[in-house]
């Protein structure tokens, strides 16, 4: 029988994750509409509501019952507002590893959102779903991203070479491929002594979805 994950509510000092509802969709497709977005991720563009909708009653709950992931909003808990969205793909229940990755929306940026959120959801793994490993894949030229994940503890293993595709935009006001490299990261329950210490001067930052083959 294939494990799922839960529907669940995570809590820190000022934001909250929970699944995303029918009410995010047109912050999410705002979101999603972020030139550093449209950059380092593979989420169409436009990114309309319709597509926000799609996602919210259908992707994400088909991901979650299947057992591959979970997406997560990311919320301010004084204010509610949507600053971003946290999500777990690939996932392998016999391994207990995942891969997570990240997004920040541009209104909320600077804050140190995204090592908040990424780090609650690592603990969480770690705790309460027994998970041993979480794995991410930032871009090269992510340098905001690689950020985050040095600032929760992750170990850089490597680099596959020429392996994603970030985009261009040209001064038409066009999108153009240009293949990178990704830098491999991972992230032990061990890793995680001392690293919320150092989410204070997170920065400015984007994270970046490494894949989505549903949206293609």
């Amino acid at each position: 029988m294939t494990s799922t994950f839960p529907n669940i509510s995570i809590s820190t000092e000022r934001l909250v994750l929970r699944p995303l509802e029918e009410d995010d969709v047109s912050a999410l497709a705002e979101m999603m509409n972020d030139e550093q977005v449209a950059a380092w991720t593979d989420i169409p563009q436009p990114f309309t509501e319709d597509g926000a909708r799609a996602w919210i009653t259908e992707q994400a709950p088909a991901e979650r019952t299947a057992g591959r992931g979970l997406d997560l909003a990311v919320t301010e808990f004084i204010t509610q507002r949507l600053v971003g969205v946290i999500r777990l793909a690939k996932t392998d229940w016999y391994v207990r590893s995942t891969e997570m990755s990240y997004i920040v929306a541009p209104w909320a940026r600077g804050e140190g959102y995204a090592a908040e959120a990424a780090l609650a959801t690592a603990q969480w793994l770690f705790r309460d779903q027994k998970f041993e490993r979480i794995e991410l894949r930032t871009a090269a030229g992510n340098t905001a991203s690689q950020r985050v994940a040095q600032k929760i503890g992750c170990i850089s293993e490597g680099v596959l070479r020429s392996a994603c595709i970030a985009h261009v935009r040209a001064e038409d006001g066009t999108w153009t491929d240009t293949r990178t490299d990704y830098i491999v990261w991972s992230l032990l329950p061990e890793d995680l002594e001392g690293a919320g210490e150092q989410l204070a001067d997170t920065g400015d930052f984007t994270g970046t979805f490494t894949s989505f083959p549903h949206w293609n």
